[in-house]
């Protein structure tokens, strides 16, 4: 049986396990600048929600061990219930996982980052455009300052000249809209829950979509800017890798993007169901965390106060 106080806790490890059918809504529901935000935020207070729960059920049960309670000063140490040890047990595994996954996912994107860079540096550039000599199809954002847009000559050569400015719109939406940060808070984000690994592929979608309007506005044609992500897509099938948080008109489903943007742009609204239930899983999840943390310190101070026979 789990004591009363550790039930908060379970709130925040199990309600990121609702995002996924809500995510896919959000994204269909709310315009893909509005769609980006709420996944990303919701995304991102999900996973810190289920780390601070971790981390107190942690404490839990360190304290509840007699030499541990001795190191925090505690005159007894925290009582144990049945549950307790296994639970924290489970709780500093988890801990232990999402830290070795999120250094090495940190170290690699870093890493395919700078290697980006690097190869994009020894180019001649033109404005913000980056032209890489390669056989490779492949065009992406590459974040930064400046920020830049990277292309091969073999992406070049498989577009009209048309087709190019509405791929190059694409990617400087990327640019001036920050997109990369919405990407690597989703990516880090999705190593501290499973539940949170599908809206990784949600905020990219989102992250598309506002890029393929933005296109699609400055060129003023959504069919040319939807004839040019397919026919990327098709060229880049075999892309060499590129950085992670490097958003690029050719991921995602593309043949999803081009539908919608063969379709007049719906009028859609910054809220919904779907928008009003993630806020909810948000609400609920900094409530289950809070009072865990509340209790858990709220014990310290009574086993650290009390007194013998007192």
């Amino acid at each position: 049986m789990i004591a009363p106080p550790l039930v908060p806790l379970l709130v925040p490890l199990l309600v990121p396990c609702a995002l996924p059918p809500l995510a896919r809504r959000a994204a269909a529901r709310l315009t893909p600048v509005a769609a980006l935000w709420c996944l990303t935020s919701t995304t991102v207070v999900l996973a810190v929600c289920s780390l601070a729960a971790l981390g107190t059920l942690t404490l839990y049960g360190l304290l509840a061990l007699p030499a541990f309670a001795a190191l925090g000063d505690l005159i007894h140490p925290l009582s144990a219930a049945p549950a307790l040890l296994p639970l924290a047990a489970a709780a500093t595994g988890a801990l232990a996982v999402c830290a070795w996954t999120l250094l090495r996912s940190a170290v690699r994107q870093i890493s395919d980052y700078h290697a980006a860079k690097e190869a994009a540096d020894t180019q001649p550039t033109a404005g913000d455009l980056c032209v890489i000599d390669s056989p490779e199809p492949d065009a992406y954002a590459l974040p930064g300052s400046p920020g830049r847009i990277v292309v091969t000559t073999a992406m070049l050569r498989s577009l009209s000249p048309a087709e190019r400015e509405a791929l190059f719109a694409h990617e400087r939406a990327h640019l001036s809209a920050r997109h990369h940060y919405h990407l690597a808070a989703a990516g880090l984000a999705a190593h501290c829950h499973p539940g949170l690994r599908p809206a990784r592929a949600a905020v990219r979608l989102a992250a598309e979509r506002a890029a393929d309007e933005a296109a699609a506005t400055a060129t003023g044609d959504r069919r040319l800017t939807a004839q040019a992500i397919g026919r990327a897509a098709l060229a880049s099938r075999a892309a060499r890798r590129r950085p992670t948080i490097a958003p690029a008109a050719t991921s995602g489903p593309v043949p999803q993007r081009v539908a919608a943007l063969l379709r007049p742009p719906l009028r859609r609204g910054l809220v919904s169901v779907a928008s009003a239930l993630l806020a909810l899983c948000t609400c609920l999840s900094l409530a289950g965390a809070g009072a865990g943390a509340l209790t858990l310190h709220h014990n310290i101070e009574i086993a650290q106060g009390e007194r013998p026979g007192g």
